[in-house]
């Protein structure tokens, strides 16, 4: 079983660091960098935003390259971003449809993002070199430290 970051202490981390800040591009970006330098399993950790009906374009990240922009027809993040639910992926190569943004990733999770009012706002995506990588913990403690960041903030916002 993988090891995990102290979920506890990273979430205390952003919290303070993002006290009163609303501003989406700031939260995704700092969110993104202290999720990323927390596990040396993450080797890409970022987010794509949802931009227009059906597509996500790449946000705010860390790590090498990702792609520019994924249709939600298409990849994991594409099926987060369709069903909404959490996508853990111990092999990406047997993920139907799988998008090879990085060809050293071998396993992902992609988690939905939210506002306060309910509307998906983008996929936080994170990419490891190892396989089975992430686990169900890690996705429920990422989900909280989500819902945490962003609930508070621009119900308007709904990323198009």
């Amino acid at each position: 079983m993988p090891t995990m970051p102290d979920y506890p202490a990273l979430a205390a981390r952003i919290r303070a660091l993002v006290a009163g800040e609303c501003d989406m591009i700031a939260l995704m970006a700092t969110l993104s960098c202290e999720v990323h330098h927390s596990d040396p399993r993450f080797d890409w950790t970022g987010f794509y935003r949802v931009t227009g009906p059906g597509m996500l374009r790449i946000g705010p990240y860390q790590g090498g390259h990702g792609c520019l922009s994924i249709p939600f027809s298409r990849g994991v993040c594409g099926a987060a971003a369709r069903s909404g639910a959490a996508q853990i992926v111990p092999d990406v190569t047997a993920f139907p449809g799988h998008i090879a943004c990085a060809a050293s990733t071998r396993s992902e999770l992609v988690l939905p993002v939210y506002n306060r009012a309910a509307a998906l706002i983008g996929v936080f995506d994170i990419d490891s070199d190892r396989p089975a990588a992430f686990t169900a913990d890690d996705a429920e403690a990422l989900a909280a430290i989500l819902r945490e960041t962003f609930a508070d903030c621009a119900p308007e916002w709904s990323g198009a």
